[in-house]
């Protein structure tokens, strides 16, 4: 898959083979210390989970400003618009994540070790869209319209849902994985501490853990397609796809006990999200429009980046104003 990227990534890409090994090699011993960390299953107190997001949000400042000294502004401020991007989506991932543990009754000792599982299995994913991205944009600048296109009917959907108020959130009891999972393998009533399998009755049997696990890879294909061709409407560099794709996962196993209060109270996210979709998506198609007509005009990445942050600025100080208890009926005005 690295060698399939690494071909079809433009010439001007600053993913040379030697920075993709480093890379991976880095993740993957980041990846290690996480599970290192969870090894032994524990609550995860305030001040752990807030030293741990300090260092996976200062990890990606310290990436954006070696791209800058190395290759330019221009490569650091798309990698930054894009950490941006994907950090905003990685948040609305946490929600449903949020949802996934409540509805299996995950002990909090073992939310951290899940939560990881999603975050292994979300890079994996991702790492394969990444390269289908970059094989259907070396295929032409058609591929263009059809990531705007994803991305409208993305925040159309996201929009409805935000606007209606309907559960939009995955129901575990009716996921087709889960199901077919339950139907075909023997699952115990309780959870076995971080164990995936145990003995009973002369013969190995799941945990509850696995099917929690399933449940959370079954959400992250869903993120994933939302995911890529968004970063994809900022940079068309896979390296840096992948980057900040990485970078704003990292991050999510502590942040989500820092955010677990707030991420119920983030009530207008969805719609702020909606609204970046669809003005990434506008981004993407005038990137295409241009390639067939040159004077079709194109957002510069400096300009995205400031709508993006405002949007989130705006749906975050909106989310947080308290809300207004309607008048009771005796007190209004005829």
């Amino acid at each position: 898959m690295l060698a399939e990227v690494v071909a079809v990534a433009p010439a001007e890409s600053v993913g040379s083979l030697w920075l993709w090994l480093i890379s991976i090699a880095v993740l993957v011993l980041l990846l290690v210390a996480d599970f290192m960390v969870t090894r032994r299953p524990h609550e995860v107190s305030m001040r752990e989970a807030v030293g741990w997001s300090v260092f996976y949000l200062t990890l990606p400042l310290v990436f954006g400003a070696w791209l800058w000294v190395a290759f330019g502004s221009g490569q650091a401020v798309e990698f930054l618009t894009g950490f941006v991007v994907e950090k905003s989506l990685s948040v609305d991932n946490l929600f449903v994540f949020m949802l996934l543990l409540a509805a299996f009754a995950v002990p909090p000792a073992l939310q951290q070790r899940v939560l990881l599982y999603g975050i292994v299995g979300a890079l994996v994913l991702r790492g394969a869209f990444i390269a289908a991205g970059a094989a259907l944009l070396a295929a032409g600048t058609w591929a263009f319209l059809v990531f705007g296109l994803v991305l409208f009917a993305s925040a159309v959907k996201i929009l409805h849902q935000a606007l209606t108020d309907a559960d939009g959130e995955p129901d575990p009891a009716r996921m087709r994985s889960v199901r077919l999972l339950r139907r075909f393998i023997p699952i115990t009533d309780d959870y076995q501490g971080a164990r995936v399998t145990v003995r009973r009755h002369g013969r190995r049997v799941f945990t509850p853990l696995v099917v929690v696990v399933v449940a959370v890879f079954t959400t992250d294909v869903v993120f994933a397609i939302d995911s890529v061709p968004a970063v994809y409407g900022i940079t068309e560099d896979p390296y840096l796809v992948f980057a900040t794709n990485a970078f704003a996962l990292l991050g999510l196993r502590a942040l989500y006990f820092v955010l677990h209060t707030a991420l119920a109270k983030l009530r207008h996210l969805n719609h702020g999200l909606a609204v970046i979709l669809a003005f990434i998506g506008v981004k993407l198609v005038l990137h295409w429009a241009h390639g067939v007509w040159p004077a079709v005009p194109q957002i510069p990445t400096p300009i995205s980046l400031a709508v993006i942050v405002l949007i989130l600025a705006t749906a975050t100080t909106t989310s947080l104003l308290p809300r207004h208890a309607p008048e009771p009926a005796d007190h209004r005005r005829d």
